[in-house]
């Protein structure tokens, strides 16, 4: 699903936010790949949104997360992630709210916080990996 914004100013943030967010995504899962048992690829996909996809592997596991969603949860208070990433019954729209806190006042990235939020993500889906 595709996130939908208030106004010009709360999608104007996004752009702000969302290459930074992946950038420290993509670095934080690169981290935890370094100390994990688990293999890691990227998987390149278009629908419903022209994305990634982190393909994780180990032994007879597989466990496949979309990085646009990891995004959100950085970029925006309170997103739920989507459950079924591969369903394409429902594309409606998802309403979000910015994490202002992320924007200071002249419009800078509060770096700590955005590596704070990204951290906390991705380990959240490392630490919730089958054993």
């Amino acid at each position: 699903m595709k996130p939908t914004f208030k106004d010009t100013l709360a999608w104007e943030q996004a752009q702000v936010l969302m290459q930074p967010a992946l950038l420290r995504i993509i670095d934080n899962i690169r981290r935890e790949l370094d100390t994990s048992n688990w293999k890691g690829n990227y998987r390149e996909v278009s629908s419903p949104i022209p994305g990634y996809h982190l393909c994780l592997s180990r032994c007879d596991h597989q466990v496949e997360i979309d990085v646009w969603e990891l995004c959100y949860q950085v970029c925006f208070n309170k997103y739920e992630p989507v459950r079924h990433i591969f369903s394409h019954e429902d594309e409606t729209a998802y309403p979000v709210e910015i994490d202002t806190r992320l924007i200071d006042d002249l419009g800078e990235i509060d770096w700590q916080l955005l590596e704070s939020k990204a951290q906390l993500y991705v380990r959240k889906v490392f630490s919730t990996l089958p054993n």
